[in-house]
């Protein structure tokens, strides 16, 4: 696999079955408009954990400019599987507020997506006794994260299961589970951070077991009301880290039990190496200026090392999404820097039933529409990356006019519904401007 040709595909070869990608497409149960997916970019507008105004007010915007589905982002499946301040957490009292977000992107046209995650070693940057394979030390933190015991994986395979029924009761079409990012289940899965010798560890089975079996419990809680997706880390971007070789092993094995409708691909991660999934421009001096101790501590001790630079390269992840392509027969989504029209057909032609965009969509919320209409072919996005800082106030792009970003401030009280944090005085937080 190592020596797999991962240069420009032979145009000499041209499918001919390659389908439109912004025709109608099915996922699961659910049937997209279009092929074209809001990835999920952690919007940092939920305060209290519910859904405010604000993040209404984003995915409506994004829905609106053209997107087939709409993932929110970072739902955690318990308090202590949040990884950063405002982040939504999946339990009863969201209900309302999450049923009246899904309306409002049903109503503009595009399906509801619920990214459910754990953090595990990436909780440890809010002071919680973050959940990590192996006893492991964050630098972020400057403390140690706790080795998960039987008990404590029991407890994360039931939350996962319980926020699925959560988000069908909430009105979303699908889930993403985040395996990927240095996560909970992303740890387990590597080798550098799983240094268990029992059944969740040493082998690749052992290893991949937690994802498995959460994929399979959020399945039987939701049966056939959603789509499952899960968000898959193909290689860690750290040394000693996962690799292709053995990522490749664990989609066929999530392949082959059957609880997923698609994979899509991803890499690096907020634990071990940020800059690795978000390629270009390191904002070290913006990411220092926002952090609170001790995550500033050591961000300052180790800020060059933490946010290397990479070079942006469009869909900088095809080369390594290719291997799965080619050993999978299951639905994936493309995803890395996509910014233009072109790089969307080439997915489709490669035989990638869907692309993920991201940054693209944060510059220009409409550019999927745009892109239909054929009035751009290119997105605004220049890489600088300076929304990463943005996500501890809402995550916005610097170069788009207040104004004009979407959940921008409220200026008047707004009576929040039930469910619903924030609206007017009373929570002002949950008026800042929504973020992607």
């Amino acid at each position: 696999m190592a020596g797999h040709d991962v240069g420009m595909p032979d145009l000499s070869a041209v499918r001919h079955d390659v389908p439109d990608p912004f025709g109608a497409a099915t996922l699961g149960p659910v049937t997209l408009r279009n092929r074209v997916i809001k990835a999920a970019t952690f919007e940092g507008m939920s305060p209290k954990g519910l859904v405010t105004e604000a993040l209404i007010g984003f995915h409506r915007a994004v829905s609106a400019g053209g997107v087939g589905m709409s993932t929110v982002a970072y739902c955690a499946v318990s308090p202590d599987g949040r990884g950063a301040p405002n982040e939504l957490i999946m339990r009863s009292e969201a209900v309302p507020g999450l049923r009246r977000l899904t309306d409002v992107i049903h109503a503009e046209g595009a399906a509801a997506q619920a990214q459910l995650g754990h953090a595990g070693p990436v909780a440890a940057g809010l002071g919680i006794p973050a959940l990590t394979p192996s006893r492991l030390f964050s630098p972020l933190a400057m403390r140690f994260t706790r080795a998960a015991t039987e008990d404590d994986l029991a407890g994360v395979i039931r939350a996962f299961a319980a926020a699925g029924r959560v988000a069908a009761d909430g009105g979303f079409d699908a889930v993403e589970l985040h395996f990927g990012h240095h996560y909970l289940v992303s740890a387990f899965h590597s080798p550098k951070w799983n240094r268990r010798r029992d059944r969740w560890g040493g082998s690749l089975e052992n290893r991949a077991r937690l994802g498995r079996e959460i994929a399979r419990a959020v399945r039987d809680a939701v049966g056939d009301r959603l789509a499952v997706t899960a968000k898959l880390n193909m290689v860690d971007g750290v040394p000693g880290g996962l690799w292709l070789e053995e990522s490749v092993a664990i989609a066929r094995l999530l392949e082959s039990d059957g609880a997923l409708d698609a994979l899509e691909l991803t890499g690096g991660g907020s634990f071990g190496n940020p800059m690795y999934l978000f390629r270009g421009e390191a904002p070290r001096r913006e990411m220092a200026a926002i952090m609170k101790p001790p995550a500033s501590w050591g961000f300052r001790l180790l800020g060059a090392r933490l946010l290397p630079e990479y070079p942006f390269e469009e869909a900088y992840f095809l080369p390594y999404a290719r291997q799965f392509r080619a050993a999978l027969t299951m639905p994936l989504v493309l995803l890395g820097g996509i910014n233009r029209i072109d790089t969307i057909h080439r997915g489709m032609d490669e035989g990638f039933e869907f692309v993920a965009m991201g940054r693209a969509l944060l510059r220009q919320p409409d550019l999927i529409a745009r892109f239909q209409a054929g009035r751009a072919h290119d997105s605004l996005c220049i890489h600088c990356n300076k929304c990463m800082p943005t996500i501890y106030t809402g995550t916005h792009c610097v170069l788009v006019d207040p104004a004009d970003r979407p959940g921008h401030p409220v200026r008047r009280p707004v009576a929040a519904p039930a469910g619903v944090a924030g609206g007017g005085g009373a929570d002002p937080a949950a008026d800042l401007p929504n973020r992607a």
